[in-house]
C-alpha cells in the first residue's frame, strides 16, 4: 500500500520563494518540453503557463530540496495527455470565415509555409528527425524527449510518467526502435 504524500504549509512568502528561486529558472525547459510535445508555439506557451499556474496552486505538494524539474514536467506531462484526450473527443472545428477569406485573398499564390514546427526547431535538430519524432505516438514521443533531449533519468522519467522503471525502459526501448525504423532510410542516404 502506497504511503500518501504530505502537505507542507507554506506561507504567501515561502511559496514565492519556492516558486521563485526552484521553478522559475525551470522556465526555458519548459517551453521547450511543451513545444515538443504540441508542435505550436502558441500551444507551447499556454502549456506553460497551465503548467505553471497549476504549479503554484499545488504548491503544498511540492517539498523544497526534491527535483523541482521533475515535479514541474510531471504537471505539463499530465496537463498535456488530458487536454490531448479531451481535444480527441471532440469534433474537428473549422472556422469558415478564415477558409474563405484565405481564398479571397490576394496572397493565395504565394508558397508560405504554416508549419512552425519546422521553423522553430530546424536548427537544434534535423527535420528528417524532427518528422520522424512528431510522427511517433504520444507516449513513445515523450520517453525520447525526456530521456535523449532532456536527459532524465530512468528513475525521474518513472516519477513524471506516473509508471514503473521497468515500463519506462521498454518503452523507451520501442520508442528508439521506432524512431530507428523511420530514419533508416534517411541514415541510409547519409552513408551511415
Amino acid at each position: 500500500m502506497e504511503e500518501s504524500p504530505t502537505k507542507n504549509n507554506y506561507s504567501t512568502q515561502a511559496k514565492d520563494k519556492i516558486f521563485n528561486e526552484e521553478f522559475m529558472p525551470n522556465i526555458r525547459a519548459m517551453y521547450n518540453f511543451a513545444h515538443r510535445l504540441t508542435y505550436d508555439e502558441d500551444d507551447a506557451k499556454d502549456l506553460v503557463q497551465d503548467t505553471f499556474m497549476k504549479s503554484y496552486r499545488f504548491i503544498n505538494s511540492f517539498h523544497q530540496g526534491t527535483n523541482a524539474k521533475a515535479w514541474l514536467f510531471r504537471i505539463m506531462k499530465n496537463s498535456f495527455i488530458n487536454d490531448f484526450r479531451k481535444k480527441s473527443k471532440q469534433p474537428t472545428k473549422v472556422d469558415y470565415q478564415e477558409v474563405e477569406g484565405y481564398y479571397n485573398s490576394e496572397g493565395t499564390q504565394k508558397s508560405v509555409t504554416t508549419d512552425l514546427r519546422v521553423d522553430t526547431v530546424k536548427n537544434l535538430i534535423g527535420d528528417e528527425i524532427t518528422n520522424a519524432l512528431a510522427a511517433l505516438d504520444v507516449d513513445f514521443r515523450t520517453v525520447i524527449i525526456l530521456c535523449d533531449l532532456e536527459g532524465f533519468t530512468y528513475e525521474e522519467m518513472a516519477k513524471i510518467l506516473d509508471i514503473p522503471i521497468g515500463t519506462v525502459r521498454s518503452r523507451l526501448h520501442r520508442a528508439r526502435n521506432l524512431l530507428k525504423e523511420k530514419l533508416q532510410s534517411y541514415a541510409q542516404s547519409m552513408g551511415y
